[in-house]
């Protein structure tokens, strides 16, 4: 089983090209992942994640601040 983040910028639209492609063995070791990751995230230009489970979405959230 995989487990993958998809990368999407502010406006809705989906992003790949210079963003990491990693994939993880556990639902666990890829939110550690993002935990340690998302600054670098929001700097290249991600506004939201999703996470994969090989293809199935299993949840998305923002990476922008609360207001």
């Amino acid at each position: 089983m995989a487990w993958t983040w998809r990368y999407f910028g502010p406006d809705g639209d989906e992003l790949e090209q210079g963003l990491p492609s990693e994939s993880f063995t556990s639902r666990g070791d890829a939110e550690s992942w993002l935990g340690e990751n998302w600054q670098e995230l929001t700097d290249g230009g991600v506004g939201r994640v999703a996470l994969m489970e090989e293809d199935r979405k299993v949840y998305a959230m923002s990476l922008e601040p609360a207001e």
